[in-house]
Parts: structure tokens; sequence; C-alpha cells
């Protein structure tokens, strides 16, 4: 069996040129979007696996993996 090997740190070429007909506004409006998706994603993830955390500890973990660990 042939497994794909993806590159997520790229763009894949057909999106590229799906965003290139974007206007400005409507790129920020889905990477808006793609970035709460992933946030309640992981909110989500962490209640799970965590069911002993309280919110404020899941979004306090949640700012830290979403920025990287820069909060």
């Amino acid at each position: 069996m042939h497994r794909e090997i993806h590159d997520f740190e790229h763009v894949d070429g057909a999106l590229a040129v799906l965003y290139r007909t974007k206007t400005p506004a409507e790129r920020l409006r889905l990477g808006f979007g793609l970035w709460k998706s992933a946030n309640i994603i992981l909110t989500n993830c962490l209640r799970s696996l965590h069911p002993d955390w309280d919110l404020n500890r899941i979004q306090k973990e949640v700012a830290r993996r979403m920025s990287l660990g820069a909060i």
C-alpha cells in the first residue's frame, strides 16, 4: 500500500491557487475560522484527556500550545 507523505508546513498548490482568488478580507476570515476550529478541537481534546482540569487550566494550556509556548 502506498502512503502519501504530507508536508503540513506548506500550503498545497491547489489551495494556494484558490487562496489567490480570495480578497484579503476573505483570506483573513478563512484563517481566523481555521484558528477558531483548532482552538475548539484542542479544547475538547484536553477536556477528554484531562477530565480533572478546570476550565481555567484548559484555557491556559490551549493558549500555551496555540502560541507555541509564548504564553
